[in-house]
């Protein structure tokens, strides 16, 4: 019994709690609906009246809103089918109006505590295309990615540049050109295959040059690259906002936070503002009206025939040898060509920058060479008349022959100093149409010590071609000429050069060319045996003659170890009486220094060979009165053929532990 008493009253609190919280068995009457109505609608009310801020119409983040619902629920009372529970259904519409009161007064309240309301961070401003912008045409330039559209050496608008085979603008001066400045242009190197435009020069049935161009693809060694790419703007950032009198200010202060300091600053703007030329770019000059145009040195053509608007490199020595086609009568006083002054009337500007420093184009050296070929310098004082004057009918006189430039550089890329040279000579008919002109130019670097120009070689070998670097030895070391006549020299070549009669030509030995001159010597001449053997020697050696020739093109003067001795093994002294030098030969020995990937040249020995007379010259003549002396060089290679070298063998050095072999051993 008690066990039933227990039991009974803890179904009576279960039934109570129940009642209390509004909770009504399913199955019940209109009025248990009604109670179970109301009880919901005040836990609704109850529920509004929770705080202030659940009034606010906008939920704030994370807030779960009240699903409805759907009909039929509990919530709702339920439909009499016999139509008499109309006392019921006005119940519930009665209360929730009711309840409706207190929610609009809550939704008020939010608006008199406006500390209480959370606040939203204000949106960053983006930056908008300004209404004016600075630039013409309203937007950014597109970036060109068609590599067949690009062209790195297309430098000139609406016009040729030379040996530029990529320049649109280039028609019929393609067959003009000798080579091509730019080869290969790539695209993107971030993608595996980006595509490159190539350009090459064949020649026709005619020898003209032709172009030959091709688009391709090439494939990327670089393991991480770009396989494919669906941007609209390829690799390029978004555009930026465009500047205006507005945001200028912000814009720069933006885009000029990386450079710290004023030092720093105006460090970044000079180097901005360095505006020297650099390798292989065309010179400017300056017209009289102020006007740039390009400083041209004559060049040979596809012929031999001279081609005067040829643009000189700069930083490249070159010398070109070329033919014009003249009719004295008509171009000897009219022809620019000829005259002295289209070569000293020039102004070159000193870099690539508008305010650039104009240098005059400087006189150095005026040679005449006459009718029979000898030549005398030209004392200079101004008023000479070397205009080209027609004699008669058959010769003009003072017509450019040989011009020489020699510029100045300093190591910024600026041009220093200009000075031209000048041989001027006869022009007949019978015998020197069509007119030969040669034309040089050298570069030499201005150094900061003495503001001496010194020209080297090569860096660090010799260079085929240059000329090779010589000095004597004296107690202070080595001492070197910066005059290029006083160098390492051979007799040059001309028709009937006497050898005791001057001046004579002489020409540097050039790097790696085998050469051969000489002169003739009349026995007649040959009185004071010794005197002569003397001068003779004098000639072909060459005035100053060194004795010490630099191993490397750029060998300094202070490494005295660097320096090559020649070795000779004549001795006027120890000679026979009447000892005439028939020949003079040098023997250079050079061999490659370095790395097989870019083997240096280095000279290692030189050897003097002067052959004389055993026997006496009118044997050695024939029974002739004129005998021919001979001056010449050669370089010998003397490197060793390259061996292939493998790496040894890699010996297993393995050791077994003490006890491996434990307990049997």
């Amino acid at each position: 019994m008690a066990a039933k008493a227990a039991l009974l009253w803890f179904f009576m609190d279960i039934y109570l709690f129940l009642s209390f919280n509004g909770v009504q068995a399913v199955g019940s009457g209109p009025s248990s609906d009604l109670n179970s109505t109301t009880a919901v609608t005040v836990n609704v009310t109850d529920a509004n009246r929770a705080t202030p801020a659940d009034t606010d119409p906008t939920p704030s983040p994370g807030t779960v809103l009240p699903t409805p619902e759907p009909a039929g629920s509990g919530s709702e009372p339920a439909e009499d089918p016999a139509g008499s529970g109309s006392e019921p259904t006005a119940g519930p519409t009665e209360e929730p109006e009711r309840a409706e009161e207190p929610t609009e007064e809550r939704a008020e309240e939010p608006t008199e505590e406006p500390t209480e309301e959370p606040t939203e961070e204000p949106e960053p401003t983006l930056p908008t295309a300004a209404a004016e912008p600075l630039t013409e045409s309203g937007s950014l330039l597109t970036a060109a990615t068609d590599v067949g559209r690009l062209c790195p050496c297309d430098e000139h608008s609406s016009m040729c540049d030379m040996n530029c085979c990529c320049d649109r603008d280039c028609g019929e001066e393609v067959a003009l050109f000798t080579r091509c400045s730019v080869t290969t242009v790539s695209g993107n190197k971030q993608l595996c295959s980006p595509p490159m435009a190539a350009y090459s020069l064949g020649t026709s049935i005619y020898g003209y040059s032709e172009l030959q161009s091709s688009v391709r693809t090439e494939s990327s060694s670089d393991v991480f690259c770009i396989h494919s790419q669906n941007r609209v703007d390829g690799f390029s950032h978004p555009s930026p906002a465009l500047p205006t009198d507005s945001n200028f200010d912000s814009l720069f202060k933006q885009f000029t936070d990386s450079v710290f300091g004023l030092e720093d600053r105006a460090a970044a703007a000079g180097l901005q503002a360095s505006a020297g030329y650099e390798y292989g770019e065309e010179m400017r000059t300056s017209g009289r009206r102020g006007d740039r145009g390009i400083f041209w040195l004559p060049a040979p053509g596809v012929t031999a025939d001279c081609v005067d608007r040829n643009p000189a490199a700069f930083l490249k020595d070159e010398i070109r040898a070329c033919s014009r086609r003249v009719v004295l009568d008509q171009d000897c006083q009219s022809l620019p060509a000829l005259k002295m002054d289209t070569y000293t009337n020039t102004q070159l500007f000193a870099a690539k920058n508008e305010d650039a420093a104009v240098v005059p184009v400087e006189l150095g050296a005026v040679v005449l060479q006459s009718a029979a070929g000898t030549q005398t310098e030209l004392e200079l004082n101004g008023e000479e008349n070397l205009t080209p004057v027609l004699l008669n009918s058959d010769i003009c006189a003072n017509v450019v022959l040989k011009v020489v430039y020699v510029m100045t550089y300093s190591p910024a890329g600026e041009i220093m100093n200009v000075t031209v040279s000048l041989l001027l000579g006869f022009v007949s008919k019978s015998s020197s149409l069509p007119l030969n002109q040669e034309f040089e130019i050298t570069f030499v670097q201005q150094q900061d010590v003495e503001d001496v120009p010194v020209h080297y070689s090569g860096n660090p070998g010799y260079v085929v071609g240059r000329p090779l670097v010589s000095g004597s030895r004296t107690p202070d070391g080595i001492v070197r000429s910066i005059d290029p006549r006083e160098t390492l020299s051979l007799l040059g070549t001309a028709v009937d050069q006497d050898c005791l009669k001057g001046p004579h030509q002489r020409s540097p030995v050039l790097f790696g060319l085998d050469s051969v001159s000489g002169c003739t010597l009349r026995l007649e001449d040959v009185v004071n045996c010794s005197l002569v053997s003397q001068q003779l020697l004098d000639v072909l050696r060459g005035p100053n003659y060194p004795l010490y020739v630099a191993s490397f093109g750029n060998t300094p003067l202070s490494n005295q170890m660097e320096w090559v001795q020649i070795k000779t093994s004549f001795s006027p002294e120890e000679a026979q009486s009447c000892s005439i030098p028939l020949s003079h030969h040098l023997e250079i020995e050079w061999t490659k220094y370095g790395s097989l990937v870019n083997a240096q040249p280095r000279i290692v020995s030189i050897r003097e060979i002067i052959q004389s007379n055993s026997s006496s010259l009118t044997l050695l003549s024939g029974g002739s009165s004129i005998t021919s002396i001979t001056t010449s060089v050669a370089f010998i290679p003397v490197s060793a053929p390259a061996l292939p070298g493998y790496r040894a063998t890699p010996t297993i050095n393995a050791k077994l532990p003490y006890d491996f072999f434990f307990p049997f051993v």
